[in-house]
């Protein structure tokens, strides 16, 4: 195949959700249709193996497929499906924003009972901003929930979007008979209590067929009516305002029935986008150009404790990805090789001789990439949009355990580099501030230093709500602002000085009074 038909083979996305919403159940279902797992619930059972009762990681496991391999891949009717799993809970959603800069489309999953939520509409507004294609999957069908037609109303209410129904539900709840698909005019029956993979469909172009009524009964009626009021207030499928970002496919289904499921998939391989551009600080970065080039977007230390290895997520952007060839690290100005690059088929690792964009490649680390580095053949460009956020709850950590400091200094450094905390050292007197954007972080770093790295530490809390990266033009300047304010300055993992402000008066009062600082709530650097 020629790299241009590798390019339109592959079909990389993410699925958001609020929690609960269905995205676990999705994923694997989306996995089992693709042929990467046998039976519904593998994936979980195969966890569960792992002996992990009080295990924080092992929690984040089951609520999504796994935030250790947060990529899965499969083939689907000569498509290469590459889905990265975002974490649904609101405390790693700074994760979850940058896995959206590595993919291409969206599957958003709602919950027909509570329609759009805090988390989803947090997660939509993210892809908004790149002007991402989203596919809409309207989930748990065969419980009593809100009417089609209401939640159509308050997703186009609440995230200002355009919506085209191309599968509609019959019934809800107990009388949950199936859906339409608007696509194909064909009746696809639901079976409830009967977890399978294929459900009966009848071919009905025509919704005034006679067979209509048999299969539906008092519903038939229903149906003909709310097909009709669909086709009269919402616009046919424009594949072209779709791949803008303006207007959302609509499917309904229950993805724990596997119902709907095909129909999802099916309809997404056929309208969602192959790899598309990304800007870089020189310019678009086309996929079909013929010089290799990529960015990580996630790290993960420790992916297999046993070993201490550290994978770097890389999405391979354009040109053809070799195992044989060194890259040009970007930031460290030096070439690299990778021996071992790693893709993700399910849960099974292989190691891979090419990689295409779109494609998601492992690639193990000593310590050299960081969330943001990019990989050239030797052209020097950084890609845009990958930034670190302030964070907004800071604790100073205490080290329980003073003969361990190495094991500590280096295993709060490792895991800050996964990009889901940062790590502050203050002037003054060099203690260490750890600062995240939500409170779960914690335990679960507490947890990994002590069961990964041997360290044992406590947090205590830290008056400040928000960090403020400071710069200057003028040195002096900058310096007798941080010599003024030492007890409110730290320096981040990368030396650049941070303000930690305690309310926002006094930050606005600040930034009034030092007009020649530049305060910055985000550090691309």
């Amino acid at each position: 195949m020629s790299l241009k038909d590798q390019i339109e083979a592959r079909r990389t996305f993410a699925i958001i959700s609020h929690p609960d919403a269905g995205k676990t159940t999705l994923t694997e279902k989306l996995l089992l249709f693709g042929g990467a797992i046998r039976t519904a619930g593998a994936v979980k059972a195969k966890k569960a193996t792992r002996h992990a009762t009080s295990d924080f990681m092992e929690i984040e496991k089951q609520r999504g497929i796994s935030v250790a391999t947060s990529v899965m891949g499969f083939l689907y009717e000569d498509k290469q499906i590459n889905i990265l799993d975002t974490p649904g809970h609101a405390d790693f959603c700074e994760d979850t924003f940058r896995t959206l800069t590595a993919v291409d489309s969206a599957i958003m999953v709602l919950d027909s009972t509570k329609g759009v939520e805090k988390q989803t509409y947090k997660l939509f507004e993210v892809c908004r901003l790149r002007n991402m294609p989203v596919l809409t999957f309207i989930n748990k069908l065969d419980r009593e929930g809100k009417s089609p037609f209401e939640l159509l109303d308050e997703i186009e209410e609440k995230l200002q979007l355009e919506l085209c129904p191309l599968t509609w539900p019959i019934g809800m709840g107990k009388a949950f008979k199936g859906v339409y698909n608007l696509m194909t005019n064909e009746l696809i029956l639901f079976k409830p209590h009967a977890k399978q993979d294929h459900f009966e469909s009848v071919a009905i172009s025509d919704l005034s067929d006679p067979r209509l009524d048999a299969q539906l009964g008092h519903l038939a009626a229903t149906l003909r009516e709310e097909v009709e009021i669909v086709r009269e207030l919402y616009p046919p499928l424009s594949k072209e305002a779709y791949l803008s970002g303006h207007l959302s496919p609509v499917c309904f289904g229950s993805a724990l029935t596997n119902f709907g499921v095909k129909e999802l998939l099916d309809i997404f391989v056929d309208v969602a986008p192959a790899p598309r551009s990304r800007e870089t600080d020189l310019g678009e970065q086309k996929p079909e150009g013929s010089e290799f080039s990529g960015f990580i977007f996630k790290i993960h230390a420790n992916m297999d404790p046993k070993h201490r290895n550290r994978m770097a997520f890389l999405r391979v952007c354009s040109g053809i990805f070799d195992r044989t060839k060194r890259y040009y690290h970007v930031r460290q100005q030096k070439n690299l090789r990778f021996s071992n690059p790693t893709a993700f088929m399910a849960q099974e690792k292989t190691i891979i001789d090419e990689a295409f964009p779109g494609d998601i490649v492992g690639l193990y680390d000593t310590g050299n990439l960081q969330i943001g580095d990019a990989l050239t053949e030797g052209s020097k460009f950084m890609f845009k949009g990958i930034p670190s956020f302030s964070p907004e709850i800071f604790k100073l950590m205490v080290n329980l355990a003073p003969m361990k400091s190495k094991q500590l200094n280096k295993g709060i450094q490792q895991l800050c580099e996964e990009g889901v905390s940062q790590v502050f050292k203050k002037v003054s007197d060099h203690q260490m501030i750890v600062g995240t954007v939500g409170a779960l972080q914690f335990e679960v770093i507490a947890y990994r230093l002590t069961n990964e790295y041997g360290a044992e530490c406590r947090f205590e809390s830290l008056p400040y709500m928000k960090a403020c990266w400071i710069s200057s033009e003028d040195p002096d300047l900058l310096k007798s602002f941080v010599s003024r304010r030492m007890s409110q300055v730290a320096k981040d993992s990368s030396g650049h000085y941070v303000y930690l402000s305690e309310t926002q008066w006094s930050l606005d009062r600040e930034r009034k009074e030092n007009p020649g600082i530049t305060f910055s709530f985000t550090s691309e650097g």
